[in-house]
């Protein structure tokens, strides 16, 4: 089988920093995923989507195939990509266990790539964050 390229957006947010957060994912062409986190900051929000993003691309995949496929994540989050390939370290210590746990499901991959994108080319991602903080404000 040759290589199969998947593309994951992923964006955080939190209203107020800390504040109640979300963050969104689009995996592909079809799986949209928005989820509340709770009160937190913008930075662990953003890092929340990474491991749901890692955690839930092999949607339509099967766990053997997982070594063959070439994930590129998307974010707008300049932070968290140079931190993920390295550039910056992680000194905040409530990121590094999130840090940690998206380096491990890295490996899963046959490779992950880091792109960092304007917020305007994150727009399906960001709605998600919007429509899961929307929807917990209105309860």
């Amino acid at each position: 089988m040759a290589h199969k390229k998947l593309i994951a957006y992923t964006d955080g947010g939190a209203r107020g920093n800390p504040g109640p957060a979300a963050f969104g994912v689009v995996i592909g062409e079809t799986y949209m995923h928005g989820e509340y986190i709770g009160e937190t900051t913008n930075n662990i929000a953003e890092y929340s989507g990474l491991v749901y993003a890692l955690k839930h691309a092999k949607k339509g995949t099967d766990e053997a195939d997982m070594a063959k496929v070439d994930l590129e994540v998307r974010m707008d989050s300049e932070l968290i990509v140079k931190q993920m390939k390295g550039e910056y370290k992680v000194k905040n210590e409530g990121l590094k266990p999130l840090f940690l746990e998206a380096k491990k499901l890295i490996s899963r991959f046959h490779s992950v790539s880091f792109v960092h994108i304007p917020r305007e080319k994150n727009k399906e991602a960001d709605a998600m964050v919007n429509k899961a903080l929307d929807a917990r404000a209105e309860r």
